[in-house]
């Protein structure tokens, strides 16, 4: 009678671990293992205090935290400063991931197109990258102050004083001046990336365009730009994340006003939590916020990859 084969899926779940291979994984864990208690103390542990914090009246001070469930939920959603808070910051971010993706893309065209000094111009538009967005603000304060600032007085040079405005301190014009600024100051960035996708394209596909007809612009077009979708993607979500969580330019330069005209829910979270001292109301809104970055990036990604071309 024949014998029975062992069960040879089995066998290999039961068999040992070797020696050698335990003390490996043994020296991996010990390598992770600082790296995994600093994430646990200054990520995983804050967050989850977050969570509970939102759901209290804790003023940020004092050791009493009260539990008051959703009350705090509930007080976003009916309060009008956060649905105009709410507004600006969608204004805010859909203006930033326009600008700086179209600027920024144009000045990685230009750079590409440059046969001397590229790298020097490549340096000039990635600078102010480097500034921190409080040097970025305090610039752009001076500059478009309006009794001395340099872009009124080149208006007032050139005879269009007319045109002359309190750029900052003017509910019209003040978002509209915290826009241009920071698509001055990270456009830079996103050209680096763009810059990139460009020279990762052959030029045989440029060519090839060109032998059967195509002008430039339809070389752009039909071959380029589609190929460009996975920076696109890339940028296009790394914009939207910093323009939602914009912080810097807006307390330096207006410090959300004229009245609330430029107050985002980031800064709103700074007013109430440590000018108001709500901070279970300010976690409240940072959950909100949270929430809000993860639903819009799991769109947008799902949305952009849908146009990705492989190579």
């Amino acid at each position: 009678m024949a014998m029975p084969y062992p069960d040879s899926h089995n066998q290999i779940q039961t068999m040992p671990i070797p020696k050698k291979k335990r003390k490996v994984q043994l020296y991996a864990l010990l390598f992770i293992l600082p790296s995994l208690i600093l994430y646990t103390l200054f990520v995983i542990v804050p967050t989850a205090s977050s969570v509970y914090l939102s759901f209290t009246s804790w003023d940020g001070v004092s050791s009493d935290v009260h539990y008051i469930g959703f009350a705090n939920f509930v007080e976003i959603w009916h309060s009008d400063r956060v649905h105009n808070a709410l507004k600006n910051t969608l204004i805010l971010t859909v203006s930033l991931v326009v600008l700086e993706n179209v600027a920024a893309l144009l000045l990685a065209v230009m750079v590409d197109q440059v046969r001397w000094f590229r790298n020097l111009f490549r340096s000039i538009f990635y600078f102010p990258v480097l500034m921190s967005g409080v040097v970025m603000g305090f610039i752009w304060t001076i500059i478009l102050n309006y009794n001395f600032g340099v872009f009124n007085q080149i208006l007032d040079k050139i005879g269009l004083s007319s045109l002359m405005v309190d750029w900052l301190g003017s509910p019209k014009y003040a978002m509209v001046s915290i826009i241009l600024s920071a698509v001055w100051k990270s456009a830079g960035y996103y050209m680096i990336i763009y810059l990139a996708g460009l020279q990762s394209i052959s030029a045989d596909l440029t060519e090839a365009a060109s032998i059967d007809g195509a002008n430039r612009w339809q070389q752009f077009r039909h071959v380029t730009f589609p190929l460009l979708a996975g920076s696109m993607t890339v940028c296009s979500v790394l914009s939207m994340i910093s323009s939602l969580k914009i912080f810097d330019q807006i307390a330096v330069m207006t410090d959300g006003g004229p009245g609330f005209a430029t107050e985002t829910l980031t800064y709103i979270i700074y007013k109430v939590g440590f000018g108001e001292m709500r901070q279970g109301f300010g976690t409240a809104m940072a959950m909100v916020l949270f929430l809000l970055i993860l639903v819009i990036t799991v769109i947008q990604v799902k949305f952009l990859r849908k146009r990705e071309v492989q190579l």
